[in-house]
């Protein structure tokens, strides 16, 4: 099989599931039939009807690393869930935030909280935050099959290295490479928009509520913008998933929070709106 050639104008860019439309193999997907070892496919269900998870944000700050994670999951057009989870901790001092394929992406956090688990039992002490990372990246490498049919799974790792006192994060690429980024990192629909979110409001010496406010609003103006990224929903009580890790270890934000930062956002937005 050669690899499928285009022209600048119709590149599919880095969409496994546009690259699978655009070369004829988008009905040849079957997400029942898919094993984590690359076995064909049996079956034809198109990609459109996958779950997908979408925009996740990780920010370092003075104290340690904040993930959070919109509720949001779609089934091509539809939303197929509106309350989501994407931010899961991976043990004390570590969580990772999922974008892509739901059911596969789950699995593999399932599956790293269990290794983890199953590492400090055996060997009385923690993985290093570089070995957890490394560990994930293969996890996410193993998905490659899996991901050239359209199931694919990008995380956002982060965590708080006990040795070096420190917050640190890493963004994935299919393939499994593993890049730490110093000061935010991005993942799903919405990255580009929450990005730029972030790069415009993020200095060195925020604290930690300065950052929750940073995520929801990077959050907020990546729903804005795309349709797969759920924005906060008050009448539902549905917010970001929005969680701290430092050396007291994983905290989560209560909703209560959440929903008074998310009201001020709203206030702030309205303000500028009508100001002249």
């Amino acid at each position: 099989m050669s690899l499928p050639l285009f022209r600048p104008h119709d590149d599919p860019g880095p969409s496994f599931a546009e690259l699978l439309r655009r070369s004829g193999f988008e009905n040849q997907i079957s997400p029942e039939s898919t094993s984590w070892d690359g076995t064909p496919p049996i079956g034809k269900v198109p990609v459109s009807d996958f779950r997908h998870g979408t925009t996740c944000v990780a920010v370092r700050y003075s104290e340690g690393v904040l993930l959070a994670g919109d509720r949001r999951a779609t089934s091509g057009n539809l939303i197929s869930h509106r309350s989501i989870e994407k931010v899961f901790a991976a043990d004390r001092h570590s969580g990772v935030a999922i974008a892509g394929a739901a059911g596969p992406a789950a699995e593999m956090v399932r599956l790293f909280q269990l290794q983890l688990e199953h590492y400090e039992k055996v060997e009385g002490e923690a993985l290093s935050l570089d070995g957890k990372a490394n560990q994930l990246g293969q996890m996410v490498r193993s998905n490659l099959p899996a991901a050239m049919q359209g199931l694919v799974v990008v995380p956002i790792f982060a965590g708080y290295d006990v040795k070096l006192n420190e917050g640190r994060l890493f963004e994935y690429d299919v393939t499994g490479g593993r890049y730490e980024e110093t000061e935010h990192a991005t993942t799903g629909s919405g990255s580009f928009h929450a990005g730029t979110v972030l790069k415009l409001g993020y200095h060195a010496s925020m604290d930690a509520g300065s950052v929750a406010d940073l995520a929801l609003t990077a959050l907020f103006e990546a729903a804005d913008e795309d349709s797969a990224t759920g924005g906060p929903d008050p009448v539902r009580g549905i917010y970001p998933i929005v969680a701290t890790i430092t050396a007291e270890g994983y905290e989560r934000l209560e909703d209560d929070e959440l929903a008074e930062r998310t009201d001020a956002l709203i206030e702030r937005r309205r303000a500028q709106a009508e100001s002249p």
